[in-house]
């Protein structure tokens, strides 16, 4: 077995005063639906992050006066990649009228007011905190309850505070809301073990349904984790929801992470259709029924077969390969179903892209991983060129992973993986496929198994990975066999004996009640 990669350490977001900061927040929420307090939150949220390191900011030029600064200058902000908040939107301002009855519209000219005076930002803010149906009095709460947080300043930016607490309550209010029609927040392990494995130290990365960003998140924390310098990667992403894209363009602005976020359908209207990325990170909506596939019959992107008009999940993984670059790689989660389906025609299109020497791993997850659904998923990883490059030439191979017993329960309903697994996962992929200084790989029965594509087509182009990894190894205990089946039997004989006994006590008290034979 290969020694895996060090990997960064999790630091998630479960580290207690985020799980503190919750509890308040949901105490607040009333009878709000959570879809619409998320907005309301993590709006807040946002606008005392970058408060926070405007007045940090602001501080430093107040003493820097007398040499000519000027506190009161956007452009003084801008040079700092920090954005300019406007009198009117600071928080000290919003704190002193968190009481008034009309704290609702101040937020609003407040979100307005930063998104006139940092064009990056237009259209994203939420500006509905004057609506009748939001209580007032709450909102004045959720206020004074956020002031005393530090988040947006050099100390607490380091720490990664905010992007702490902002993607601990994503994932909170995934758990609160679900989620509809196959779209799924991306539990951070999962996204972990996505970019561990792809390894995105630079180049063009893609995820054509960002949600959140989440996968552009950890793509830079992956670099960073790894001695690499923000900037390595350009982002591009999409999605066709539009509260969600407001929450991918807030939740990347925070981070620093400059990219570019399209809004629409990523079907229909392709945000870049000339792209080609060195790296697709994504997690499509399961087993999408209402994608109007039968609009798109002759697509250029089906080039191994037009995908059935009732489930995209393979029009998703054409339009991965169709933005790849000569060299590019792809991982992507979908739901099992896509690794052995032959419903209208997926078994014909999965055997193109395996005869077209796509398929380069295949990684069976555990269940309850995700946070509102139990459907048990896989992950895909693609290579465009297999023959050398970075690594060794992977042609006709394929590695395929069973990860199904990993990880360990957080709570009654959810599973995550821990650092060890993600590294071994990870590990096992990396020597594989020959990245330097990962070790030699082997096979290990029951964990991993790289089968040539004549197996695969034997087995009808199934990619489950437990068709091929075999049954993990058994510890011999040292008892011979004969004496171990003398012992055995003698065991079962006393246990049937002992059923009888019980049968016949059994017996009798039905016939002291009357209801004997």
């Amino acid at each position: 077995m290969a020694r895996p990669r060090k990997t960064a350490s999790n630091g998630g977001a479960n580290l207690g005063f985020e799980a503190t900061l919750w509890q308040a927040a949901d105490a607040l929420r009333n009878n709000m639906d959570a879809g619409e307090y998320k907005h309301v939150v993590l709006g807040l949220i946002f606008l005392k992050y970058i408060s926070d390191a405007f007045e940090e900011q602001h501080t430093r030029l107040e003493a820097e006066k007398a040499q000519g600064a000027d506190p009161e200058d956007p452009d003084e902000y801008r040079a700092v990649h920090t954005f300019w908040v406007p009198p009117e939107a600071r928080w000290s301002y919003l704190k002193a009228q968190a009481r008034q009855p009309g704290i609702g519209r101040i937020v609003d000219d407040a979100m307005a007011a930063i998104e006139r005076d940092n064009p990056s930002l237009k259209g994203v803010l939420p500006k509905d905190f004057a609506r009748p149906a939001l209580d007032k009095l709450r909102l004045g709460q959720l206020i004074d309850m956020l002031s005393g947080i530090g988040l947006g300043d050099s100390e607490n930016r380091s720490k990664d505070i905010l992007g702490r607490v902002y993607e601990y309550f994503l994932s909170q209010f995934a758990s609160a809301e679900g989620k509809q029609s196959g779209q799924f927040y991306t539990p951070r392990v999962v996204v972990r073990l996505l970019v561990e494995m792809l390894a995105p130290y630079e180049g063009r990365v893609y995820d054509p349904c960002c949600g959140s960003g989440g996968m552009f998140v950890q793509s830079e924390q992956f670099i960073q984790a790894h001695g690499g310098k923000i900037g390595q990667i350009s982002v591009y992403g999409q999605e066709s929801n539009y509260t969600t894209w407001r929450l991918a363009k807030m939740n990347l602005a925070i981070r620093g992470v400059d990219a570019q976020i399209a809004h629409g359908d990523t079907f229909h209207k392709d945000g870049y259709p000339d792209l080609k990325a060195d790296y697709v990170l994504a997690n499509p909506p399961f087993n999408d029924s209402d994608w109007r596939g039968e609009l798109l019959r002759d697509d250029q992107r089906w080039k191994y077969g037009t995908p059935p008009a009732g489930n995209a999940n393979f029009a998703w993984v054409q339009h991965f390969i169709h933005h790849l670059s000569p060299t590019g790689t792809a991982g992507f989660v979908l739901a099992n179903g896509s690794m052995s389906s032959n419903q209208s025609g997926e078994g014909e299109i999965r055997k193109n892209i395996i005869e077209a020497d796509l398929v380069d791993c295949m990684v069976a997850l555990p269940g309850q991983l995700f946070y509102s659904t139990q459907i048990p998923v896989c992950l895909w990883f693609l290579a465009r060129d297999r023959r050398n490059g970075s690594f060794r030439d992977r042609r006709g191979e394929i590695l395929f992973i069973d990860a199904r017993k990993m990880g360990s329960m957080v709570d009654r309903t959810h599973r995550e993986l821990t650092d060890e697994d993600i590294q071994k996962i990870a590990g096992t992929y990396h020597a594989w496929r020959g990245d330097k200084d990962t070790g030699k790989y082997e096979d290990t029965p029951g964990f991993c198994r790289a089968a040539p594509v004549d197996e695969v087509r034997k087995h009808g182009y199934v990619l489950t990975p437990g068709r091929y990894v075999g049954a993990e190894a058994q510890e011999d205990d040292g008892e011979p066999f004969d004496e171990k089946m003398k012992r055995l039997t003698a065991q079962l004989r006393q246990q049937m004996e002992e059923g009888r006994k019980l049968d016949a006590a059994i017996e009798e008290n039905l016939k002291g009640l009357g209801y004997g034979e």
